[in-house]
């Protein structure tokens, strides 16, 4: 294989182990009310299987991005994705409730790190250019679960009339096929060490490492976070079981529904990132991206459009921020630190999601929130909304901030790595 193929089958693999991923991440949702009809399982119980998979990594994610920079992406995509086949296991065996949570605690320990170990990874091998067009060529794969697992339960609806146990042993299933794919990332890792970029590591972790990031880029974490905290507890836990108690919908069809956000992304995620790539503009972009998500929510709450219009607007929101939020990141800091950044980006976005994923259950069990009180959910509805604001303000900020220094931000078409200490103010 030509080494300039190397890179790119590199991230064909990298993409494989994080759909299966995302695909168990998002099956949750689509077994909702399987679990609350044949578990009689409490809408916090379920907001709490997604929030309790954040858990762990409001510590751990710092602590993982740091291994990755010691021990190498490539072994800590092997371990982690090991870890996640555990966790979804136990979440299939599922009974009691305690050894469910135990299972989802598991994988989003995995998870989390291997998230971050394969961004890490995919900066490496493009290090030398397209980068935002790798990463999201990555998320479409990583849509492509999420597609799926919303999809499922039309596509393997004989699967779901077996009840809530074999849907889940199916996602299971697709977490160990990513880690035979982690397997082989590693062996060509190990073998072709030369095709990648290293950054210089220190031998011990400093606390200072956590410090001297420039302001753009802790504009850039806020937005990640209130983004994730917005965006996934509400399409990964409660949208489906909302359009079916709120829209009338059955379970394909706000399985399907659900999916049109995903879908969008698959194709319209590398369009941005190339995008990003040819003519810079990135704050520009998180800026108008941001824009749409509080837009979304109000039109859900406040009116009786049908899902298309909301559907495109978190669509386009979906597909431009994850696009270009991952590359921005990795321009801002040093090589040998990118795993450290990402790890604490995660780490604080993994409070939000934990807290928003069980606080949006919480309000939709204070309100009585169902099929006979749909206004019940208008006050999870609101909570995104405000929380949706908050993460565009950031980036108006963080806008305002890189049109300073055109010359050099991100709002340029290139970045150099020397740029960056510059930028620490």
């Amino acid at each position: 294989m030509r080494d300039d193929h190397v890179k790119w089958f590199m991230l064909a693999l990298a993409a494989l182990t994080i759909m299966g991923s995302y695909y168990t991440y998002d099956s949750i949702a689509p077994v909702a009310g399987l679990l609350r009809d044949e578990r009689g399982f409490t809408q916090s119980q379920i907001g709490l299987l997604n929030a309790v998979f954040n858990l762990p990594n409001i510590a751990l994610a710092l602590i993982g991005g740091i291994l990755i920079d010691r021990i190498g992406a490539a072994k800590a995509i092997l371990i982690a994705s090991i870890i996640c086949t555990i966790g979804a296991t136990l979440t299939a065996v599922g009974e009691p409730y305690g050894l469910m949570l135990v299972g989802r605690l598991l994988f989003g320990l995995g998870n989390e790190t291997l998230y971050i170990a394969l961004l890490v990874g995919i900066a490496q091998w493009f290090h030398l250019g397209g980068g935002a067009l790798a990463i999201a060529l990555f998320f479409s794969m990583a849509r492509v679960g999420s597609y799926s697992a919303d999809k499922s339960t039309s596509w393997f609806a004989e699967v779901y009339a077996q009840g809530w146990q074999a849907p889940l042993w199916l996602a299971a299933g697709l977490t160990a096929t990513g880690a035979l794919t982690a397997f082989i990332y590693y062996l060509i890792d190990r073998k072709l060490p030369q095709l990648r970029a290293v950054g210089q590591r220190s031998d011990r972790f400093r606390l200072k490492d956590l410090t001297g990031f420039s302001r753009s880029f802790w504009y850039i974490l806020w937005l990640n976070v209130l983004f994730a905290s917005v965006f996934f507890p509400f399409r990964s836990t409660f949208s489906i079981q909302y359009f079916m108690d709120v829209k009338g919908m059955n379970l394909a069809d706000a399985g399907t529904a659900n999916s049109y956000v995903f879908a969008a992304a698959i194709f319209a995620t590398p369009l941005f990132g190339l995008l990003a790539d040819r003519i810079g503009r990135r704050a520009s972009l998180l800026t108008f991206a941001a824009a749409l998500m509080p837009l979304t929510f109000v039109l859900l709450a406040t009116t009786d459009y049908g899902l298309w219009l909301t559907t495109i607007l978190m669509g386009l929101s979906f597909s431009v921020i994850p696009a270009v939020i991952w590359p921005s990141t990795s321009m801002l800091v040093e090589k040998h630190r990118v795993g450290t950044a990402f790890g604490l980006i995660n780490m604080i976005q993994s409070l939000g999601l934990a807290a928003a994923n069980y606080g949006a259950g919480h309000l939709n069990d204070l309100f009585d929130a169902g099929p006979e009180n749909p206004e019940g959910y208008d006050a999870m509805l609101l909570m995104f909304a405000l929380l949706s604001l908050v993460a565009f303000i950031s980036t108006v900020l963080l806008l305002m901030r890189e049109w300073r220094q055109p010359a050099k931000g991100i709002e340029a078409r290139e970045i150099l790595q020397s740029d960056v200490s510059t930028q620490r103010h």
